[in-house]
């Protein structure tokens, strides 16, 4: 405190609670401050000090105190006064949970943790910390599950659809990481399920849900079962004895808990040409034909199979890739080509064909597995063997001929060894593969051709001229039998005719004698005659377009001048 006279000036100063010095300067004289502001001054940093200690706390805060020893919580709606002990605190808002959330909380001091649902406001309590936020709780349908696993005590627990608010425990995690669905099986399918804890396996079949246990697992995706029929059967193994039975009974299948389906096998059906081979377990091979009623249809037996034949294919027998499964019996073409090259070192180009069919199907099994392929190399052996011996001009007069010496020499031995017989092998194409051989031999062809076509030509000229002259010599014959015959035709027309008017004119000569012998002599009766005959002879000529001539005689016609004369 300082007092100076003449000008007198109070000056005062206080500390609040931080330390902090607050001067305070009061001028008396000559203006003098009241006393009730004075005393304001003076009381306000007490007051300031008072009201740190005091925490206004609403309906969803909370306070926590940290004491000299010991942690205090208090909840609102309050007006706290803080203790003189406090060290320091902090104001935070309660977790508001809904109905559908939760979360965890743990006690620090305790180590122990609990679960919090919802709806509702969470206060902490001293040394509470959360693990979590606010999580959603889960809902399951009616095809829904969920696992939960205890930490603690190793158990699992399965919760069911349909619930709502589905929680874990304070020390459960999910086993599945989420909710899972109930496994839906229709009235034809089926799953099999695996039990961890037990080592069992059960089988269920529909139509239901399916809910896994707490240590169980699905094997696989659910599958179908199989309808057996009269074309279906279904091969089956024994998880337990490790055998295979087949099932060929007309059910909706199911396998066991204990049986594995290893396959479905339709009906093998074979038509009255075709054959197979099937061999069992012991490796022995059995030759089933359709031709057989017991052997025409059949189901695959446990442990057997059906062996296929790879067949080389293509003109030239390059690729082994035709797998025969059902083997064809009739008789067959098959083409070839292949090079070789004759005497005068020409390479020639042969195309043919193959007519065969298989006799004896065992025999053929047992020495080959590529029947196609023997038959063409051996064929192509024996052609190169007798080409080389001939020239070209020689092999152009007689390919067919060296055809059938291949074919007929090799038949009883190459060919019947494997079960196959030629019924024809002919070379049914050839050409030089060199490019300028191949222009010299096909000037040549195209000359003979000409030759040959010219020749034809003549021998179809002379055959047209003798057919020619041999027409003509026929004509001749024809024509002289053709007189002859009219001559005939003529002759006994005109018999005919002359009879018939003979006997026409004798009818009316005896007619008229006999009916007026006294009035009329032959004379009359003659003239009578010829003016009937020149009456049908006029009815003739009127019915065309003739003109006719009379002369006056024979119109019996006078012609007289009458001169007149006047005075």
């Amino acid at each position: 405190m300082e007092q100076v006279h003449n000008n007198t000036i109070i000056s005062s100063s206080f500390s609040n609670k931080f330390g902090n010095h607050i001067p305070i300067a009061v001028a008396e004289r000559p203006n003098m401050i009241p006393l009730v502001l004075y005393i304001f001054l003076f009381l306000l940093p007490i007051l300031a000090y008072l009201l740190s200690y005091v925490k206004l706390l609403d309906k969803d805060e909370q306070i926590i105190i940290n004491c000299l020893t010991e942690k205090m919580i208090i909840n609102g709606p309050k007006v706290v006064f803080l203790p003189w002990t406090c060290r320091s605190s902090t104001k935070s808002k309660a977790i508001s949970l809904s109905s559908t959330e939760y979360c965890i909380i743990k006690n620090k001091l305790k180590g122990e943790q609990r679960v919090e649902v919802g709806p509702k406001l969470v206060f902490l309590q001293p040394y509470d910390e959360i693990l979590n936020r606010p999580m959603k709780a889960y809902a399951l349908k009616a095809n829904e599950y969920i696992r939960f696993l205890d930490n603690v005590t190793g158990k699992v627990r399965v919760v069911k659809g349909t619930q709502g608010c589905v929680v874990p425990g304070p020390e459960e995690i999910i086993v599945d990481g989420q909710k899972r669905q109930a496994m839906d099986l229709k009235v034809f399918e089926y799953i099999k399920i695996h039990d961890k804890q037990t080592g069992t396996v059960r089988m269920e079949k529909g139509e239901k849900l399916v809910f896994l246990g707490p240590f169980e697992e699905f094997l696989g995706a659910k599958k179908s079962a199989v309808e057996i029929d009269d074309e279906t059967a279904v091969l089956v193994r024994n998880k337990r004895n490790g055998q295979q039975h087949l099932v060929t009974e007309k059910i909706l299948f199911f396998p066991s808990s204990d049986e594995e389906i290893m396959e479905v096998r339709k009906l093998i059906k074979l038509a009255d040409h075709q054959a197979c081979i099937i061999r069992d377990k012991n490796g022995k091979d059995k030759v089933l034909f359709g031709s057989n009623d017991d052997q025409r249809s059949f189901f695959l037996e446990p442990y057997t199979e059906i062996v296929q034949l790879k067949w080389s294919r293509g003109r030239r027998r390059e690729r082994r890739d035709l797998v025969l499964s059902k083997i064809d019996l009739r008789p067959m073409y098959m083409s070839f080509e292949f090079n070789c090259r004759t005497s005068d070192n020409v390479e020639l180009i042969l195309e043919g064909s193959f007519f065969w069919e298989i006799e004896n199907l065992p025999g053929m099994i047992k020495f080959t597995n590529d029947t196609t392929g023997d038959i063409c190399n051996h064929a192509r052996s024996r052609f190169i063997e007798l080409v080389s011996k001939c020239t070209l001009m020689e092999f152009m007069q007689s390919f067919n001929a060296i055809a059938e010496e291949v074919h007929k020499k090799d038949e009883s031995s190459f060919y019947s060894q494997r079960g196959v017989k030629i019924h024809s092998l002919e070379v049914t194409g050839y050409r030089c593969a060199d490019r300028s051989t191949a222009d010299i031999l096909s000037e040549i062809i195209q000359e003979t051709t000409n030759r040959t076509n010219r020749l034809q030509q003549q021998e179809s000229e002379n055959e047209v001229q003798l057919k020619e002259i041999r027409g003509n010599i026929e004509e001749e014959k024809a024509t002289s039998e053709l007189l002859v015959i009219q001559t005939q035709n003529s002759t006994s027309r005109a018999e005919m005719e002359g009879l018939f008017e003979a006997q026409r004119a004798r009818s009316f000569l005896e007619t008229l004698s006999v009916s007026f012998p006294d009035e009329l002599n032959f004379k009359d009766i003659i003239g009578m005659w010829k003016i009937l005959r020149k009456e049908d002879a006029l009815k003739t000529i009127s019915k065309g377009d003739a003109k006719l001539y009379f002369t006056p005689q024979d119109a019996n016609i006078s012609i007289e001048n009458h001169e007149h004369t006047t005075n």
